[in-house]
């Protein structure tokens, strides 16, 4: 029983949480960039917390099911087609034997996340399937390729059971993709060399409007606007959390990703929020990103309270 790609789109990744623990050796987590949208799509089936899922970006991933199965999308609104029938996100889906699934140009947000019942069967590498390009690790020939027309992913057939959405209180609203005036807030953590950024610095930060440059990636959300200047010590090399904010030499902020770099040596102004991550991540080229400061005790209950929803921790 296998879900055959049809059509892969500009880039689609097999995922799970992340490749935890190795840091340390220099391997990249990788994981979902939007774990909220991940974690509601596995959610909506019943499946485990890790269950493997196909992150699909931009859109124009086609896919057929050889087998029944149900099936949930979560993330960007792609306008996507179950079988010519528009479907909606947020919502899990009946599947025939020869079903197909189209999806559109993503219109709202960047990223959608396409799970299936029980996960997708997939080898793993250093205890996880996900897919890291750069560190050539992972994904379904466990080299870190992305999806390609042709491609086969293994799963099991499942009898229907009931049918599951999301309430529209948890939905978050994504940035219009061909809306350049979109703006999102995110919330920052002051961390690491912070204190060693003058205070012009630090209200130049703040009260600047940053846009999201088209040469944001998986690794990285390279910023543009105000330069933000590093006055501090020079620094060697340390190691990096998921959302650190770099400050190069240019003052062009760039925000740390999934597929992050394990250490670095660059000065850090501070380290957004996982939900800011999230929400990021669904920001397409050219949206507008403010930044405002949090307290970390804030910062760390909001991210219970998610995980406490989905795990019952």
């Amino acid at each position: 029983m296998t879900l055959k790609v049809l059509n892969a789109g500009p880039l689609s990744l097999l995922q799970d949480t992340g490749r935890m623990g190795y840091q340390g050796i220099g391997v990249a987590v990788g994981g979902p960039m939007d774990e909220h949208a991940f974690r509601w799509a596995n959610h909506l089936l019943g499946n485990p917390i890790n269950a493997a899922q196909i992150e699909i970006t931009l859109g124009m991933f086609h896919c057929e099911f050889s087998q029944p199965t149900q099936i949930a999308l979560t993330g960007a609104d792609m306008h996507a087609e179950l079988d010519g029938e528009l479907i909606q996100p947020w919502a899990s889906y009946h599947v025939k034997a020869g079903s197909i699934l189209k999806c559109k140009t993503a219109r709202q947000g960047m990223r959608a996340y396409l799970a299936i019942q029980h996960g997708f069967k997939v080898s793993q590498v250093l205890a996880s399937c996900s897919t890291v390009m750069r560190d050539e690790m992972g994904g379904l020939h466990r080299r870190g390729e992305p999806l390609t027309k042709g491609d086969d992913i293994a799963y099991h057939a499942t009898e229907h059971t009931l049918l599951r959405q999301v309430p529209i209180e948890y939905i978050p609203q994504y940035p219009e993709v061909t809306v350049t005036t979109n703006s999102c807030i995110l919330d920052m953590i002051p961390s690491y060399q912070y204190e060693q950024f003058s205070k012009v610095a630090r209200q130049r930060l703040f009260n600047g409007v940053y846009t999201v440059s088209p040469h944001s990636d998986r690794m990285g959300y390279r910023l543009s606007g105000d330069k933000i200047e590093y006055d501090g010590d020079s620094l060697i090399s340390e190691g990096i959390a998921l959302g650190a904010i770099q400050i190069p030499a240019d003052g062009q902020p760039i925000v740390l990703m999934a597929d992050h770099q394990t250490i670095g040596g660059y000065p850090k102004i501070g380290c957004l929020t996982r939900m800011s991550i999230n929400k990021l991540a669904q920001c397409p080229p050219g949206s507008r990103v403010h930044f405002q400061l949090i307290e970390r005790d804030k910062a760390e209950q909001q991210y219970r309270e998610m995980l406490r929803f989905f795990v019952g921790e």
